[in-house]
């Protein structure tokens, strides 16, 4: 008889990358000027990767039309969707986020809105990301919501020129932080 090792994250079924395969940004490959790269993984909550889960990244970002952008291709500049591979990782290529302000007249450092797709969930997690090397950070009116030994989960560091690091994780010690919705 098969021995079976359970999963702590998985509970939907292996059909999760077969739905949403045609989702997945198929332009990851260009390269616009005012681009930025974040790299990374997703992973549950004992460190293991999470082989099929959907990234969906949106940025605040100005609107090129030069050609051979994003738009020239049908893709807004701002908007991205990217699949882990199976060992969790994720590559992904978007305009530069900028900074934003809200009604309130408080402004926003540049970041981006990622929803989490994966196993196990009933529905998407809804989290940030923001820029190590941005200037705003430290008055970011979300960032300073959030408990200081876990703001870090929310900042990609620099890893490269225009190319950054950042992990999902998913439950645990150093869970992202997710927010509600």
């Amino acid at each position: 008889m098969e021995k079976l090792i359970p999963f702590s994250s998985q509970t939907v079924g292996p059909y999760f990358t077969i739905g949403l395969e045609y989702l997945i940004d198929r332009m990851a490959e260009i390269d616009v000027e005012g681009t930025i790269e974040i790299r990374g993984r997703v992973l549950d909550r004992d460190g293991a990767p999470v082989p099929d889960a959907m990234l969906e990244f949106w940025s605040a970002c100005e609107a090129r039309v030069d050609t051979g952008g994003f738009q020239e291709h049908g893709i807004p500049d701002g908007l991205r969707r990217v699949a882990t591979d199976p060992e969790g990782s994720f590559a992904v290529r978007i305009g530069s986020p900028n900074a934003s302000q809200l009604e309130d007249g408080r402004v926003q450092a540049p970041h981006m809105l990622v929803m989490v797709f994966a196993r196990g969930l009933q529905r998407q997690l809804i989290t940030r990301v923001y820029l190590e090397d941005k200037t705003g950070n430290e008055n970011d009116p979300v960032l300073l919501g959030v408990p200081l030994e876990r703001r870090s989960t929310l900042v990609a560091k620099c890893d490269g020129e225009h190319a950054y690091r950042w992990d999902v994780i998913l439950q645990g010690a150093n869970e992202t932080v997710f927010f509600a919705w």
